[in-house]
């Protein structure tokens, strides 16, 4: 458990030395990044084993940091957090397998992704809101280079437009959370602190609605979600990852770890619009999903549509729906991170398309088994099949809701046969369309002559690699959600979510 607090200094670090060693050596800075995402990874397994769960936030430092404005270096851990950091060094790793293809300019791209992992590990460890938000901002800055700089289609636009948004959203929050710290004293920013402030029901209100919104903007809630396709799609196969794997887990974890328990009065007022919003994304996401032509944006829309289910399992801010939400965390980052990996890196990369309707001219069942039964299992899994991890999550979740409000479980569940519609559509036509037939519409001039029946390029080593490790992922929780339950229920029993689930309670 001691030792969790090194995931950021590894990474940053690892950063540091990759960005020299890449000035020297593609294929160093790979191994060395390699590295250093399998140390944080098993520093996280390793403080799992030993994890005992209970209420509340088991401390591993707190030291002064800025004491001139309350700020501590307080780093902290529970079943929510460990939940998230166990993802966090999965996806690391498996999108560092994912890269393995990276050629210009390797050392740079490294670097910036292991400062973002960084970033993302310490608003996971942090119990002080403003380190918290520190930390959030660096999981932010490294994301416009890498979409910028490696992406594709329309990258400046999908960076800048991530970017700004991300932003906006921070600015949100720090108005919310200075606002706090002037109303209950400027006693400190740690959560406890804050928590014991004495806010007005109309402060409350008020501060709930800059925080949450905030965070869920980076969440994905409805209407603010629109960064979210443009984003992934520009993204290079390993930011994508990262940017559905993890990157959307912080909005949501901001959502619950601060703006729930600080303002239940808030969460209280806000809960229907909270409801309908993510209900309200959950199908419209996955109905723009179901007549996309461009195979990213599926996998985009459908995660916006799967983050919805997120926070309406916040929304309903009871016990049963909270871990839905926290599980749906997880089992979306592997699930999300797979189907990135499948069409960018094995699909794209070989093709160099990603319409559907020239894909279905293709026989990639044939030409590519296993990128065909990868992407298979994974849609099964974004299905909600028994089996995998979304089943569970998504069960918790609609039960939840419905002991809250049956019209938001109700509507809620019409997305759950969306998904299965848009899941199928494009499960068919990339990888078992019709073959033979001309391409709909002009050819792209690095189709132009490629016979579909040549062979595609293997599956490397790395990337089956790590398509295994999500794979294995997703079973075993499908399996075993106990696992990771056992972890979530103890910490939904502290004082500050307590706070948070009885102001929620209808």
């Amino acid at each position: 458990m001691s030792l969790l607090p090194w995931t950021i200094y590894l990474s940053l670090g690892g950063a540091l030395l990759v960005l020299v060693a890449g000035a020297r050596s593609a294929a160093a800075a790979r191994g060395l990044a390699l590295a250093v995402a399998l140390a944080g990874w098993g520093v996280t397994l390793g403080a799992a084993v030993g994890f005992v769960p209970g209420p509340g936030l088991q401390t591993l430092v707190d030291v002064a940091w800025l004491p001139e404005f309350g700020v501590r270096y307080h780093l902290a851990v529970d079943g929510i957090s460990l939940t998230l950091l166990l993802l966090t060094g999965l996806a690391a790793t498996a999108g560092v397998l994912f890269s393995w293809n990276i050629s210009e300019r390797v050392g740079e791209f490294f670097a910036l992704y292991l400062t973002l992992i960084a970033g993302v590990y310490g608003v996971f460890l942090s119990a002080d809101a403003l380190l918290l938000f520190v930390f959030y901002e660096l999981a932010i800055a490294p994301k416009y280079f890498l979409i910028a700089i490696w992406g594709s289609t329309r990258r400046e636009y999908g960076a800048m437009k991530l970017v700004l948004y991300s932003f906006a959203g921070s600015a949100l929050v720090l108005a919310g959370l200075l606002w706090a710290h002037a109303a209950g004293g400027g006693a400190g920013f740690g959560l406890p602190d804050l928590a014991a402030g004495h806010y007005s029901h109309s402060q409350q209100i008020g501060m709930f609605a800059l925080v949450f919104l905030g965070f869920a903007v980076l969440a994905g809630l409805f209407p603010f979600h629109t960064w979210a396709p443009t984003g992934h799609v520009a993204a290079p196969t390993a930011v994508s990852m990262l940017l559905a794997g993890v990157v959307m887990k912080l909005g949501a974890y901001g959502c619950l770890r601060v703006a729930m328990p600080l303002f239940p009065a808030g969460l209280a007022f806000w809960q229907p619009v909270i409801a309908w919003l993510a209900v309200a994304g959950i199908v419209y996401a996955g109905l723009v999903a179901l007549v996309q032509d461009d195979f990213k944006f599926v996998i985009g829309y459908s995660s916006v549509s799967h983050m919805g289910f997120v926070l309406l399992g916040l929304a309903a801010a009871n016990a049963r729906a909270v871990s839905g939400a926290v599980l749906q965390m997880f089992s979306h980052g592997v699930i999300a991170g797979l189907l990135f990996a499948v069409v960018g890196r094995m699909v794209y990369d070989r093709t160099h398309t990603r319409r559907l309707q020239d894909l279905r001219t293709l026989p990639l069942h044939r030409l590519l088994p296993f990128a065909a039964g990868t992407f298979v299992l994974a849609g099964l899994a974004s299905m909600g099949l028994p089996g995998f991890s979304g089943f569970p999550a998504e069960l918790l979740i609609l039960v939840g809701a419905w002991k809250t409000s049956p019209a938001w479980a109700l509507v809620a569940a019409a997305g759950v046969l969306i998904a299965a519609a848009f899941t199928l559509r494009v499960m068919q036509l990339a990888f078992f369309g019709q073959t033979g037939g001309p391409p709909a519409g002009p050819v792209p001039p690095e189709r132009v002559g490629v016979n579909p029946l040549h062979r595609l390029p293997p599956i490397t080593w790395p990337e089956r690699a790590g398509a295994l490790l999500l794979l294995a992922a997703t079973v075993g929780v499908g399996l075993r959600p106990d696992l990771l339950l056992n972890w979530i229920g103890p910490s939904l029993q502290s004082s500050l979510m307590q706070a948070a689930l009885k102001g929620g309670a209808p």
